[in-house]
């Protein structure tokens, strides 16, 4: 259980966290290769063959979440192709419950991204979560990823808030990795980030299947 009491900032993940990864998962895994395919004459299993070493190199930096330079790559428009399958964006179980209750609790509520702007744009856009927070900031606009302890650094000077008094929620784990060596007091992690996927095995941080292991929620 949480000590609310503790906590003054709440920042939260926005991809498999507040909301369903299913939706980047089978974006990157089934839509993206099948478009590339279908371009260079290949069939799913050998486009993703030829796109995995290209996605491993840019992992944990601003390249991969970058909405423009995977379209210069990959000779895609990749926001098009996002926009095209928005439908199956979608909030977590429990997720809009929880973001009201800490509302609620006057804790100052702060979404904290890797999300490209136009996917974060477009993902506000069909969820309407927006006005539930109190800032929305992505990396692109700090200029690191969260998998960086610089990045917390760089995020002090556009939100201020109190290490010691914060809390993550967040599916990654080197992200948590970075917030905890920076001093955040309470990382979180989420067992379940896509309702396609079994929940992970999680021993190194506190991991919550549902939103509502973290308080009582209302109603």
């Amino acid at each position: 259980m949480i000590d609310w009491n503790a906590i003054d900032t709440v920042l939260l993940d926005m991809d498999g966290t507040l909301l369903d990864l299913h939706f980047d998962d089978h974006f990157w895994q089934v839509v993206i290769p099948s478009r590339y395919g279908e371009r260079e004459g290949l069939d799913l299993t050998d486009s993703l063959a030829t796109l995995a070493p290209l996605f491993k190199a840019r992992e944990g930096t601003l390249d991969w979440y970058c909405l423009d330079f995977w379209s210069r790559e990959l000779g895609l428009d990749v926001v098009a192709l996002k926009r095209e399958h928005a439908h199956l964006v979608g909030v977590r179980q429990g997720a809009l419950a929880f973001l009201n209750a800490v509302r609620q609790m006057g804790k100052r509520q702060v979404l904290v991204t890797n999300a490209h702007p136009a996917a974060l744009a477009l993902k506000m856009e069909r969820t309407g979560l927006a006005p539930l927070f109190d800032g929305i900031i992505s990396s692109h606009a700090i200029g690191v990823p969260k998998e960086q302890v610089e990045f917390w650094t760089k995020l002090q000077k556009v939100e201020v808030f109190n290490p010691a008094r914060t809390l993550l929620l967040d599916d990654s784990l080197p992200v948590l990795r970075s917030a905890r060596d920076y001093g955040i007091a309470f990382p979180i992690s989420i067992a379940q980030p896509s309702s396609k996927k079994p929940p992970r095995v999680m021993e190194e941080f506190v991991a919550i299947g549902e939103f509502t292991e973290l308080l009582v929620l209302p109603g």
